[in-house]
């Protein structure tokens, strides 16, 4: 059985809550409304000249994409500057002396990112509701696809934060990793649309299995099983846990 600090874990995870909302102009506004310009941009101007082969207007296809968008930057930035502080500060020290295990440490700090990380996917999602219409066929689903990248990414953030040395390398994967990977996993375009070697090659895009899913969910359209989707997420999360379990055990970054 499988024994969790809840008093702890909910200290690290409240503590990530109000981190959020002390700066909530950088941490909610800012990523949201940049999420809403590439939806006026590509969705309610170029989106307008250009039809879909099902019966979804561009507008409506781009919202799930723009939204895993959001949710996967905003979690990673979350849990990486959320346990890369500490380190810089020294205080992750405190936290180490106390009877709190890694298993506390990974998943308030993870929740707290996951959490922020879906507020900011709802904002952007009732706003897009002003532009277009939106009906989500399977909202459970949607909530699943949404929680499972959100985290997936928020544990990658806790291994960049313990990574990281300064903060140019804390900025180095969002910006060398993440947005090629959102831009090629199918925001703004289906799969079907590449030529054939391309659609062998995302098929290594973790990113193109979360916008699918999430595409199910809300439209009920998708290039891939969902049931693949899920799997492939889940084995994420598996292989992440492995590896900061395996860092925290080593004490691997406790100091920057």
């Amino acid at each position: 059985m499988v024994y969790l600090n809840f008093i702890a874990l909910g200290a690290i995870f409240y503590r990530e809550v109000q981190r959020t909302r002390q700066v909530i102009l950088q941490t909610i506004i800012s990523p949201t409304l940049s999420t809403f310009l590439y939806f006026i941009v590509f969705g309610a101007t170029v989106g307008t000249s250009l039809s879909m082969k099902n019966s979804l207007e561009y507008g409506q296809y781009i919202v799930p994409g723009l939204i895993m968008m959001a949710l996967v930057t905003n979690a990673l930035s979350a849990s990486s500057s959320g346990i890369y502080f500490p380190r810089f500060s020294g205080t992750i020290i405190d936290m180490l002396t106390t009877p709190i295990t890694y298993k506390e440490i990974i998943l308030g700090f993870a929740l707290g990112g996951t959490v922020r990380a879906l507020f900011i996917g709802f904002l952007i999602y009732f706003s897009a509701l002003f532009f277009v219409d939106i009906s989500v066929i399977h909202p459970f689903l949607a909530l699943f696809f949404s929680f499972l990248s959100a985290f997936i990414f928020s544990l990658l953030g806790v291994l960049v934060g313990i990574w990281a040395k300064n903060f140019e390398q804390l900025s180095l994967f969002p910006l060398l990793i993440v947005m090629p990977l959102s831009f090629t996993g199918g925001i703004f375009y289906s799969i079907e649309m590449l030529p054939s070697y391309w659609q062998k090659i995302l098929l290594f895009n973790p990113l193109y299995y979360m916008i699918d899913g999430l595409r199910f969910s809300m439209f009920g359209i998708a290039t891939t099983d969902p049931y693949l989707s899920s799997f492939v997420m889940i084995g994420l999360i598996a292989a992440l846990w492995q590896i900061l379990a395996h860092l925290f055990s080593k004490g691997y970054g406790m100091k920057v």
